[in-house]
C-alpha cells in the first residue's frame, strides 16, 4: 500500500525537524510490518515568513520520505491541504492530512491504515476531550459545532482536519469545484463507508497556534455560508415577524385616535428607527457574504499557485 501523508506548514520552522522524525519513525515501522509499501511526507510551504522551506529543502535531502510544495503566497490553511491532495492524486492508495504541530496522535495514522485496508474509504481522527484547550477556545469550539448542526450542516464534532481518504475518495472529493472550501463539510458529503479512530489531543509541540479568534470566527462564517441558506431564512422570518409588529402597532394607533387618546410617539419612534435601521444593515451583511462568495466562484481564479516543488 502507498500512502501519502499531506502537511501544510505556516512558519513552523520551529516544529518541523521534529515533526518529521516522528513521522519517520513511524513509516518506518509501519513499512516493518509491511503495512505500506511506499509512503511520502508532503509538506506544503503555506507561504511561511520564517524559514520554513529552507528546512523543507533539508529535509527532502536528508529523508527518503520527504517532499516538499512551496505556494507563492499564503492561501490559508484549507487551500494548502487542497493543493497537497491534488499532488497527492494518482500516486497513492490513500492520503492522510493532518497540522504540523503534532496536536494530532500521528500513532492513530497506523489504525486509519488499517481501517482502509478492511474497506473503509474515509477515516475521521476525532478527539476524546478538549482538555488541553483555553476555556474560551473549548466553549467557543463546542459552539461552532452546535451551531453549525442547527443550520442544518453534517459536522462531525471535535473533528478537524485530521483524516484518511482512500483513492476513490480523493479523487470523488477533487471533482468538487468551489472556491470557498470547507473541507470538513465537504468530505461528509461524498458518502463513501466511513470509520472513525480516536485521540487524545497532544500539546503543542513548539511555536505558537496561527488561529487567531479573527481567523477562528472567519473560519466559522465560510462553514456557514456555503454549507447552509438558513441565515437567509431567519432574515425571512425576521422580517415577517417586524411585519406583524409594525401592522399590530398600526391597529394600535388607529384605535387609541379614534378614542381621542394622546399618541407620544416620540421614544418608540427613535427605538423604531434604529432597531429596524440595524435590522437592515444585519441582514445586507449577511446577504453580502452570500453575495461575496458568488463573486469568489464566478471569478474561477486559482485556489492555489506553486512556487517551487521538490
Amino acid at each position: 500500500m502507498k500512502l501519502n501523508i499531506v502537511i501544510p506548514c505556516f512558519n513552523e520552522e520551529e516544529v518541523l525537524h521534529e515533526t518529521n522524525r516522528q513521522l519517520t519513525e513511524l513509516v518506518d515501522s509501519m513499512i516493518k510490518e509491511k503495512l505500506l509499501t511506499e509512503c511520502i511526507i508532503l509538506y506544503v510551504d503555506d507561504g511561511s515568513e520564517d524559514h520554513t522551506w529552507e528546512i523543507i529543502e533539508e529535509l527532502q535531502t536528508t529523508n527518503p520520505y520527504a517532499h516538499g510544495l512551496k505556494l507563492a503566497h499564503n492561501v490559508g490553511h484549507q487551500n494548502a491541504l487542497w493543493a497537497g491532495l491534488e499532488q497527492s492524486v494518482g500516486k497513492c492508495d490513500a492520503v492522510v492530512t493532518m497540522d504540523a504541530d503534532l496536536q494530532h496522535d500521528i500513532h492513530k495514522i497506523q489504525d486509519m491504515v488499517v481501517a482502509y485496508q478492511a474497506g473503509y474509504e474515509v477515516v475521521y481522527g476525532i478527539r476524546n476531550s478538549r482538555s488541553n484547550d483555553s476555556g474560551f477556545k473549548k466553549r467557543t469550539a463546542l459552539s461552532f459545532y452546535k451551531l453549525m448542526q442547527k443550520m442544518g450542516v453534517d459536522l462531525i464534532p471535535n473533528h478537524a482536519d485530521f483524516r484518511l481518504l482512500g483513492k476513490n475518495a480523493l479523487q470523488a472529493l477533487l471533482e468538487f469545484p468551489e472556491r470557498n472550501l470547507f473541507l470538513r463539510g465537504m468530505v461528509r458529503l461524498l458518502g463513501f463507508k466511513e470509520n472513525y479512530v480516536y485521540f487524545d489531543c497532544n500539546e503543542r509541540f513548539a511555536g505558537k497556534s496561527k488561529y487567531s479568534t479573527k481567523r477562528m470566527f472567519s473560519f466559522a462564517v465560510d462553514g456557514i455560508t456555503s454549507f447552509s441558506v438558513q441565515p437567509l431564512r431567519i432574515i425571512t422570518l425576521i422580517g415577517v415577524v417586524c411585519l406583524g409588529v409594525a401592522v399590530a402597532e398600526m391597529i394600535y394607533i388607529i384605535v387609541a385616535y379614534f378614542q381621542g387618546r394622546t399618541i407620544q410617539g416620540w421614544a418608540s419612534l427613535l427605538f423604531s428607527v434604529w432597531f429596524l435601521g440595524g435590522l437592515l444593515l444585519f441582514s445586507i451583511g449577511v446577504v453580502g457574504e452570500y453575495i461575496g462568495k458568488i463573486y469568489k466562484e464566478v471569478k474561477r481564479r486559482p485556489r492555489y499557485i506553486i512556487e517551487k516543488q521538490i
